[in-house]
């Protein structure tokens, strides 16, 4: 008997085409999903300290340096002083980044339409409102598991 496909099967099976996806867009480059996650925040909120990074990505101050490392020399980020803060460097696309991420958001939201133009209208107000009350369950659900876990 074949199992019944669940909406965590469909959940699982978009998510792995999303990674081949971006594995594909990235191929022969050094950008990284980690990476990307980088630059995506620096596009949002713009030049920033590498801790606020480091705090808005939820990573280590270790893991930030090296991600930032890695960005600066393929030379999609800048460093610079901080202006009050001489312990603080701020980072910065690049120029060039700039321009690749304009690019990304553009890709972004016409892929955006596409998979959306894929469900009747009809059905899009509720299809978004189910994928974010998954997103909220699951939020949830890994902030309760972070919380029961014990601490290192």
């Amino acid at each position: 008997m074949t199992p019944e496909i669940t909406v965590l099967d469909r959940l699982l099976e978009v998510s792995e085409l999303f990674q081949k996806d971006v594995a594909r867009a990235f191929d022969g480059t050094p950008l990284t999903t980690a990476r990307v996650r980088v630059l995506w925040d620096l596009v949002a909120a713009g030049p920033s300290t590498q801790h606020a990074l480091a705090e808005r990505l939820e990573v280590s101050a270790r893991n930030i340096t090296g991600l930032v490392d890695a960005l600066e020399a393929g030379g999609y980020v800048t460093r610079t002083p901080h202006p009050t803060d001489r312990r603080a460097i701020i980072v910065s696309l690049a120029a060039s980044a700039r321009q690749m991420m304009q690019q990304m958001q553009a890709d972004h939201a016409a892929l955006s339409a596409d998979l959306l133009g894929a469900v009747a209208p009809a059905d899009r107000d509720a299809l978004v409102r189910g994928i974010e009350a998954i997103a909220g369950r699951l939020r949830e659900l890994v902030a309760a598991e972070g919380e029961a876990s014990p601490r290192p």
